[in-house]
């Protein structure tokens, strides 16, 4: 069975393997090397969001990070109260977004862009070191990913699912 660092490598979703490979040393399931991998910026497309960052905040670099289409989207206006809400542009598409965390930006921006084939997913790969690691995923590329017993993200259900819808 392949390594991760060797998976990775071989799909071309790693920005130094020697970097990688140290930090992959450690004897700990894959999962967590790969959560380690993102907190130090050697995954392309990866993401750490430190603790307080708010979705409006965020927008910019993830949406820059996914690419294609995403890069012309637009925060309107921003809404505090009760909960925060985005208006935002997507081309022809305005919408009201009520976002009370990151997670439900993410879930928004992966189902806006669920058909446009040159975005990227967002995958939800968990905490590490105070900071939740996002990694932004060629739709190509997610099928393999999601045989894969390392890649295990939150939002699993839902990149399953746009998968297959592919």
């Amino acid at each position: 069975m392949a390594s991760l660092i060797d998976v990775l490598a071989q799909e071309r979703l790693l920005k130094d393997r020697d970097a990688a490979a140290e930090v992959g040393r450690r004897g700990e399931p894959p999962h967590v090397s790969l959560l380690r991998l993102c907190d130090a910026g050697l995954l392309e497309g990866g993401l750490a969001v430190a603790y307080g960052v708010r979705p409006d905040e965020l927008v910019g670099p993830l949406t820059t990070a996914m690419g294609g289409a995403a890069r012309r989207f637009k925060v309107v206006d921003v809404r505090e109260r009760p909960v925060l809400e985005l208006h935002v542009l997507a081309g022809d598409v305005s919408e009201r977004w009520e976002v009370e965390d990151l997670s439900a930006l993410v879930h928004n921006l992966n189902s806006l862009y669920r058909d446009a084939s040159d975005v990227r997913a967002v995958a939800e790969l968990g905490e590490w070191e105070d900071a939740l690691q996002l990694w932004c995923v060629d739709k190509r590329t997610l099928p393999r990913l999601l045989r894969q017993s390392f890649f295990v993200p939150r939002n699993a259900r839902a990149l399953t699912q746009a998968s297959e819808q592919r």
